[in-house]
């Protein structure tokens, strides 16, 4: 298990590696760095929520992990 503070900072790292992308993306799209931070701006704060939701979700299913051996003292 994760706490909700590493996931929310994990969620803003990612995002802010992803923000860059959009951003290159949408200014060699538009050819307008002020519409290409606009729209990466925007998404930042979307994506982020998302992403901390998708992993708190995923927090929850044992899909994939596996335990550790229990020991004896």
């Amino acid at each position: 298990m994760e706490k909700k503070s590493r996931s929310l900072v994990k969620a803003i790292s990612w995002r802010m590696t992803g923000t860059l992308d959009t951003i290159i993306v949408s200014f060699i799209v538009t050819r307008r760095i002020s519409l290409a931070v606009s729209i990466g701006f925007i998404e930042l704060f979307t994506k982020v929520l998302l992403f901390y939701f998708h992993e708190r979700i995923w927090n929850r299913i044992s899909f994939g992990r596996i335990k550790p051996p229990e020991y004896e003292i």
